[in-house]
């Protein structure tokens, strides 16, 4: 039997504009050709701008729209402006995904008053500002879809990783408190909270933590699929959240960890 036309329906999103924060590389990146891929615009916003414009360029070869924006999700002005170019560009905003996030892989005794800021800034504070700006703008467009990128960690405590699990933990309750306070408006809020997956970050961590590469991702393996995340398993999460496939579903926390929590 072919797939019903109903079904495609549910997951398309045709016609609509979606922003994404982080979406220069790794999950990013893979969350933004996946929605282009389901029929969407996307706005690109990034401090990176050589992997920003990449994004927008693999975008553009599958035939989609895409712009990059430089902005630092740190930064109340950064948000204000371009949320205003992107309404400028398109004319409506439908689905936000904060994804944007950086770790320092630390204790508390151990991580500076500046890189506690940092991490709490990125990961929490970015979501905040950019969301405030955003909402508006998806109110005049009728709702849409917000998706948070959360962590097991936000959920669970992970070893040397104070001020990531403290900024994961409040990105997870946001979201709760968000889908309450925005139903009204027709603004669904979810997160999806990744395992270790397969990105530049994930690299990084290896290295602060002084550890191979091979032992890091071999350790990071060790869950019941045997295998860490590819960003396409975090983004194909994600599209679930922005389509008509989760029309009634918001404050909901998504594991996608390859059953790592379990």
């Amino acid at each position: 039997m072919k797939i019903d036309n109903e079904a495609l329906k549910l997951i398309s999103l045709e016609g609509k504009v979606a922003m994404i924060t982080g979406g220069a590389s790794g999950i990013g990146r893979a969350t933004a050709v996946r929605l282009a891929q389901a029929g969407a615009t996307l706005a690109i916003l990034d401090i990176d701008h050589n992997g920003g414009h990449n994004t927008v360029q693999e975008i553009q070869r599958r035939g989609a729209e895409a712009r990059f924006y430089p902005c630092d999700v740190t930064s109340d002005l950064d948000c204000q402006k371009t949320v205003d170019l992107v309404h400028s560009d398109f004319g409506r905003l439908d689905i936000l995904v904060n994804n944007a996030g950086i770790i320092w892989r630390k204790t508390i005794l151990e991580t500076s008053e500046e890189e506690w800021d940092a991490v709490l800034d990125v990961n929490l504070k970015g979501l905040f500002l950019l969301s405030r700006r955003a909402i508006p703008e998806m109110m005049k467009s009728g709702g849409g879809s917000i998706i948070n990128t959360g962590s097991g960690w936000g959920l669970t405590g992970g070893e040397k990783a104070a001020a990531y699990c403290a900024a994961k933990g409040g990105v997870v309750n946001l979201t709760r408190a968000m889908a309450i306070d925005h139903g009204k408006d027709g603004i669904r809020v979810n997160c999806v909270c990744p395992g270790d997956t397969d990105t530049e970050l994930l690299h990084e961590e290896a290295v602060q933590m002084g550890v191979s590469e091979s032992e890091f991702f071999e350790r990071a393996a060790d869950r019941p699929l045997q295998r860490i995340g590819l960003p396409a398993d975090i983004a194909n999460a994600v599209l679930y959240f922005a389509s008509d496939l989760s029309a009634w579903v918001t404050g909901s926390i998504l594991v996608v960890d390859g059953g790592g929590l379990a």
